[in-house]
């Protein structure tokens, strides 16, 4: 795996034009879906609507656990190292 992570690190070019690529093909594999028997007004009528929705989705789970985390649940590193918890007998 960590192969896998310098291989793509060290060709992030190719990596990025990879991805627009498949941006491209899913835009234009949507743009050509028959809306015919679409179940609402919103599939029916707005273009790239199922893209623009999961786009959305994935946006606000994000945000909603980098807020999680920052709440308390993520601690430092050395957070069980703090001088509260040794024990001084001096």
């Amino acid at each position: 795996m960590t192969r896998l992570i310098d291989y793509l690190q060290a060709n992030m070019k190719m990596l990025v034009i990879v991805c627009y690529v498949g941006l491209v093909a899913i835009a234009t594999y949507s743009a050509t879906v028959d809306t015919h028997h679409a179940h609402t007004w919103v599939e029916h009528n707005v273009p790239f609507f199922w893209s623009i929705f999961g786009f959305c989705a994935a946006a606000i789970i994000i945000g909603i656990a980098s807020w999680f985390g920052k709440s308390g649940i993520r601690v430092d590193e050395d957070y069980y190292d703090s001088s509260i918890w040794l024990d001084d007998e001096s």
